[in-house]
């Protein structure tokens, strides 16, 4: 799984070095995503060295830990397979719905407030201020953007 994470972390490197990964008047397109893939390489490269270092206990993974992982997993192929037809914000949107609605204990107005501030936060952070183009979808072009 280590040397996976390993692959994955070298992909994101490698695109994100591709398409400019340095400070020029401001951020290029791939300088934040160089340095999570930095993060994530050492983190995984740490994961390789521990897994030498420990020998296997027991079971990997038990039922109920796999059920807490598909909980997760659930909402977040949702929000991935939603960015392509609604946009990043609105998926972004339905995901906190869905994710604070399994997961999380909180109210319903506490999930339903947060699942449309953090998109709308997200919008003027990105679009507004930084003027980076994300994944737009139908409500997006309504309001002009």
């Amino acid at each position: 799984m280590a040397a996976l994470l390993i692959g994955l972390a070298l992909v994101v490197l490698y695109d994100s070095y591709g398409r400019g990964a340095g400070w020029d008047n401001g951020p290029q397109n791939g300088f934040f995503p160089a340095r999570v893939g930095w993060i994530f390489l050492a983190a995984s490269l740490f994961l390789l060295v521990q897994s030498f270092r420990s020998p296997p206990k027991g079971v990997f993974v038990t039922y109920e830990q796999l059920g807490q992982v598909v909980r997760v997993l659930g909402p977040l192929i949702v929000f991935v397979a939603l960015i392509q037809p609604v946009g990043l914000y609105v998926a972004s949107g339905v995901f906190i719905l869905i994710f604070m609605g399994i997961v999380a204990t909180s109210r319903w107005h506490a999930i339903a407030l947060t699942a449309v501030l953090v998109p709308l936060v997200c919008f003027w952070v990105f679009e507004i201020q930084f003027r980076v183009p994300l994944p737009k979808g139908p409500l997006e072009a309504a309001l002009g953007y």
